[in-house]
């Protein structure tokens, strides 16, 4: 930059640079980068180069805090989908699925708490779950690949101008269009994807790209399309705990004797068989639900469509009609392995050895029971994302001094099944010979190890029978109508006023269906099934984690294709009620649609805002003083309906679990809530020295609550246990989350693409959603588990009976209630009472840290480095020690990316470490109460390489996940593992032609 430029200069000059970077960042398409027109100077930057100096000069110009990516930063790192992409900027850290990034944490701030637009549109949001309606608003960056997009700006600060929704960032997606690069600019690719991870998949997937941008009639009228069609076959193989972890203070006892003085559900014997047990109250100690082996393969098609069409009828008017459309089919297959404690049912079979206090976890555990059963479950299903957004903006240039802009957008976001068996399912198979099973949690990798009580070595396929199923269909819909009207009125070269109002509907639907049977313990009689449906499989030979080797680990299950059993199954048992309704089919081995009597609910948003921003510049001894003051007003009305349960049927289905029935239809209820803000905000920036900026920021900004939060009405679970069930009620009144943020930053901008930068922040937020417990029965529910036939049972068995022989005791004496192998409650039964989660706005907490980043090119000679670190801290951690209910703030975590990079003589290379440190992700995990979920440190080598043939012709390999990385989450502590997983590497290789 000169250092002679007047004041009236300088501001003019910052205008059209914040133009011309922000119009390079949109230039391109990822992985297409065109050979670009000067727009300041006749050389252009191209490369690896010219991406980073663009990305850094919005940086530079930009008011608050923004960072940006551009089309050729996208496409030089070899990254799935946009999420990875945004991962390599400072502050930014992403969730993966599948071994893809999928949601994205800013500052610290989990996906619920980032905005998403689409070049200034909001976007809606939508997922599915495997056991639940999706709740969530975060948007789920998998759905969207690289290519077709031309730019990314990542808003970490407030603005009156910006769409609210984010407290941690408002991140805007920038697709193509023609006006941003006139003339015919086209590019096509094609690659091939090696994934590692799958044993079944196809050995090299296609990919296929491409993009045609022309303008026509002397660059009045323009056309951009961009589409991308993606095949990927993808596996993983995870260790967890299933059901998670049961904790209990150290004095909790249960010898077996119910009535005993400090009895407690869960807690575990204190005799000579348990080594090192915890026993003062002042300890806690856990013990597994469930251990289990998870074998997957993954099919992902995702199909990308940008269309942009463009006409300037006139100099001064400027009409866009833009169209996005995004798809991506999901199918799954699963096998599993696994073995489920039972806790209670054998005292003098349990055998344990734990760490040290103060919270004790166990080294092993062991039960030993008599023809248990040896679990094998499979499942297959498909699901559907799908995005549409239509588009239209006139921008219109009234006076040299007034822009007058209206823009207005329908979008939805739908997930779906696909397919007749659901969005998630199971079916359980089971062979009666389990005998001693033991975990052993010494290493990262479980280990499990069963010994059968028929003296056998191995299971014999004609022992194996059905057991229990559940199909189950989620389905959401988000829809987005937004009208917004802008101006920008420039007064004179030092001073404009933006303005503008919108008005903005949210109607979010979400549902849930599920079809289960809950014949666990089996049904039928070994035999029903050809042994040619069972297909023998090792175990450990599968995994290559550390401690996998293990030679005590459990080498022996069956594989089976599901289609196959559920046909079957059908066959025989379909005449056989469940524990639901049925489904669609008419029985209970497939799906329903029928939501009412699941969840049903459904939100209306509908918002109302306008803002006012100033924007002065001011002379201080020769150099511009840039402050940005606005104030944001939104209002907005709720409106949440939903079908509340009502359960008129308890049975006890299993030793310790009971299932919850309805025979009659559901009632749909209602409430309403209102709020409005006012958000100012305040950015000011100084350049004390040549190339040195000085930057603070202030604003306040909300998040709204999850769906789950203001849904009407209380949602019942439809499983209890011996304490009882669980349910959660919401509020459509709840407030959104506000954040009052603060910023501070300096930025040494050394070189045309290198630079230093330090930034510090805070956020102090208030109405997080606090929850508390409170017990409550509803309909007048009884609990068959505790009446007088089970103190009968107790009377007739002694104290020291066990769960299982008190439930055979009453089903063998028959009477009232008793229907095979079920036992329904009675009226003289006590009350089943529910842990009802009530929600509401009681808790704030704070959150600050710093980034840093460094940029530099080192002169001609190609190389070059990229280096930042994030530190973020916050001042409500998770208590492990307490066994209650808590707020906790989530996803707070230190990240780091260093990239080294070449680019000389056509050929680029670029290298990519990513790192994210221990984070928690939720509170709420467990069997009986709530546990935390503490995702470990990760982190992860990308390679991209490429050569230029020519001018128009480029051939790349690129590797992700290349030193095979694996995943790992625990509980209170390291060596309560929840979840391990092992991805594997993924290998790309492709050719480009741009002209």
């Amino acid at each position: 930059m000169s250092k002679t430029l007047t004041t009236n200069q300088s501001v003019s000059f910052k205008k059209k640079l914040v133009a011309t970077a922000v119009a390079s960042a949109m230039m391109g398409v990822s992985g297409f980068a065109f050979a670009q027109e000067g727009v300041m100077e006749e050389v252009v930057v191209t490369g690896i180069k010219g991406s980073l100096q663009r990305s850094m000069d919005i940086k530079r110009e930009a008011q608050g805090v923004v960072d940006a990516i551009s089309a050729e930063d996208i496409g030089k790192f070899p990254d799935t989908n946009l999420a990875e992409s945004l991962q390599r900027i400072t502050g930014v850290s992403i969730d993966r699925a599948n071994g893809e990034g999928a949601r994205v944490t800013v500052r610290g701030f989990g996906p619920d708490y980032n905005l998403v637009t689409l070049n200034g549109r909001q976007m809606p949001a939508s997922g599915i779950e495997d056991t639940t309606a999706a709740a969530s608003r975060s948007f789920d960056f998998s759905n969207i690949a690289s290519e077709g997009i031309s730019g990314v700006e990542v808003y970490k600060t407030g603005r009156a101008s910006v769409t609210s929704g984010g407290i941690g960032a408002t991140i805007n997606v920038l697709t193509s269009r023609p006006f941003d690069n006139p003339g015919l600019k086209a590019s096509f690719g094609v690659k091939g994807v090696m994934d590692q991870s799958t044993d079944k998949g196809e050995d090299i997937t296609p990919e296929l790209s491409g993009i045609y941008s022309n303008t026509f009639a002397d660059d009045t009228f323009g056309v951009s399309l961009s589409a991308s069609y993606q095949e990927r076959e993808s596996g993983s193989k995870t260790a967890s705990t299933g059901a998670g972890w049961y904790s209990s203070p150290g004095n909790a006892l249960y010898d077996g004797d119910w009535g005993q003085a400090g009895a407690a559900w869960g807690a575990i014997p204190t005799n000579a068989n348990q080594v090192n047990r915890p026993t003062s109250a002042d300890e806690i100690y856990s013990i597994p639900q469930q251990l289990k082996y998870d074998f997957n393969e993954v099919q992902r098609t995702r199909t990308n469509g940008q269309l942009a069409l463009q006409y300037r009828p006139v100099e001064t008017v400027t009409t866009t009609l833009d169209y996005t459309y995004s798809k991506q089919d999901f199918s799954q297959q699963y096998n599993d392995l696994s073995a489920w404690f039972g806790w209670n049912n054998n005292f003098t079979g349990i055998s344990t050895v734990w760490t040290d206090g103060p919270i004790a976890s166990p080294l092993m555990y062991a039960e030993e029971n008599v023809a248990s059963d040896y679990a094998m479950g499979a499942g297959a299903y498909s699901r559907i994302n799908e995005n549409k957004s239509l588009g239209l903006n006139v921008e219109w240039a009234a006076t040299d001094r007034l822009t007058l802009e209206f823009d207005a957008h329908q979008s939805e976001a739908e997930s779906r099944p696909d397919g007749k068996n659901g969005s998630h399912n199971v079916i359980g198979t089971t062979a009666a010979v389990r005998g001693k099973s033991s975990a052993f949690f010494t290493d990262k990798f479980p280990v499990l190890q069963i010994a059968l009580s028929n003296g056998e070595t191995s299971v014999n396929p004609e022992d194996i029978r059905i057991s229990g199923s559940s199909f189950r269909n989620s389905y959401t819909l988000s829809e987005i109508d937004q009208y917004q009207l802008k101006g920008t009125l420039e007064l004179d070269n030092d001073f404009t006023i933006n303005l503008g109002v919108a008005s903005t509907t949210v109607e979010n639907t979400g549902r849930f269906a599920n079809v289960q049977r809950d014949t666990w313990g089996g049904v039928g009689q070994a035999g029903d099934f050809d042994s040619s449906y069972w297909h023998s499989s090792g175990v450990a030979s599968e995994f290559d984690l550390p401690g996998s080797n293990d030679p005590r680990t459990v080498n022996q299950t069956y594989l089976f294709n599901f289609e196959d059993v559920r046909k079957r199954a059908q066959q025989l048992y379909g005449a056989d009620a469940g524990s639901t309704a049925p489904g669609d089919c008419g029985d209970w081995f497939c799906p329903s649609t029928d939501y009412k009597n699941g969840t049903d609910r459904f939100t209306k948003e509908e918002s109302e805002s306008a803002y006012i921003q100033f924007n002065k510049s001011v002379d201080i001894a020769g150099r511009a003083l840039n402050t940005v003051l606005g104030f944001r007003y939104e209002s907005t009305e709720v409106t949440s309906t939903s079908a509340a349960n009502t359960f008129d049927i308890v049975k006890w289905v299993s030793d310790n679990e009971i299932s919850l029935q309805s025979s009659v239809d559901r009632e749909y209820v209602s409430d309403t809530g209102k709020y409005s803000h006012m958000l100012p905000s305040l950015d000011v920036s100084f350049e004390v020295v040549d190339d040195v900026i000085l930057r603070a920021s202030a604003s306040e900004t909300i998040a709204r609550p999850g769906y789950n939060d203001i849904q009407a009405g209380a949602s019942l679970g439809g499983q209890a246990g011996f304490n009882g069930g669980n349910g959660s009620r919401g509020d459509a009144g709840l407030l959104p989350y506000e954040s009052t943020n603060y910023d501070l930053s300096a930025e040494w901008y050394y070189n045309d693409a290198s630079y230093l930068s330090v930034g510090y922040f805070k956020k102090d937020v208030q109405n997080f959603i606090g929850t508390r417990q409170i017990r409550e029965n509803f309909y007048g529910l009884r609990n068959p588990t505790s009446g007088p036939r089970y103190r009968a049972a107790v009377a007739a068995l002694g104290s020291g009976a066990s769960v299982s022989d008190i439930r055979a005791w009453i089903i063998q004496q028959g009477g009232p209630g008793v229907d095979g192998t079920n036992i329904l409650a009675l009226p003289e039964d006590d009350l089943l009472e529910f842990n009802v989660t009530v929600k509401s706005n009681e808790k704030e907490a704070s959150i600050d840290g710093w980034e840093f980043a460094v940029q530099h090119v080192f002169g001609e000679s190609g190389f070059g480095a990229i280096a930042n670190y994030t530190m973020v801290d916050g001042d409500i951690a998770y208590d492990n020690l307490s066994l209650d209910e808590q707020f906790a703030l989530l996803g707070l975590s230190d990240t780091a990316n260093l990239v080294g990079f070449y680019d000389k003589d056509g050929l680029q290379i670029r290298i990519a470490y990513n790192w994210r440190d221990t984070f928690l992700a939720g509170t709420g995990h467990g069997t009986g109460n709530p546990n935390p979920v503490y995702v470990e440190d990760y982190g992860q080598v990308d390679i991209n390489v490429s050569y230029d043939i020519n001018d128009n012709l480029t051939v790349f390999a690129e590797g992700i996940n290349v030193t095979d990385e694996y995943t790992r989450s625990h509980a209170r502590t390291k060596l309560q593992l929840m979840n391990m997983t092992q991805l594997g590497p993924r290998y790309n290789i492709g050719v480009r032609y741009s002209f």
